[in-house]
């Protein structure tokens, strides 16, 4: 069994790290992804809010009432969909380098003790930009965590 990665998302650029990482599971590594929901976006925070919500209620010409595509609310799951958007994944190659991530909000206990890996491309370079972590996202796309 291959060795793990885990990279913590806290305060990363969600595309960036999503390069990154998409890269090297291609690679063969297996990567587990924590705190993704600390994982940032940059950009005007209404524009993005609205590009979102966009993609939510996108319809078909041919069929009204069949909606689609069928994107996730749920910040994990939104990292992982960016995650998937940069592999092959309709291609054994990709469908197998997906099958080796694994995101998670918060930080899991069989994780707590692990070193955590940085990844230097995927840090905010530029402060004054404004930006929106994925909790905030999902919240605003319609998630509401339980509890």
């Amino acid at each position: 069994m291959n060795k793990v990665t885990v990279i913590n998302a806290e305060g990363l650029v969600a595309g960036r790290l999503a390069s990154v990482v998409a890269k090297r599971l291609l690679k063969g590594e297996r990567i587990v992804i924590i705190n993704a929901e600390k994982a940032i976006i940059i950009g005007k925070r209404k524009e993005i809010i609205r590009r979102f919500k966009r993609r939510l209620t996108w319809r078909t010409y041919y069929n009204p009432e069949k909606r689609g595509p069928k994107l996730p609310k749920r910040p994990d799951l939104l990292l992982k969909r960016m995650v998937r958007g940069m592999l092959p994944w309709k291609k054994p190659r990709g469908r197998k380098a997906y099958r080796r991530l694994r995101v998670y909000m918060g930080i899991p206990p069989e994780y707590e003790g692990a070193d955590y890996e940085d990844v230097p491309e995927a840090r905010k370079e530029f402060i004054k930009l404004e930006t929106i972590t994925l909790e905030e996202l999902a919240r605003e796309i319609g998630w509401s965590p339980r509890g």
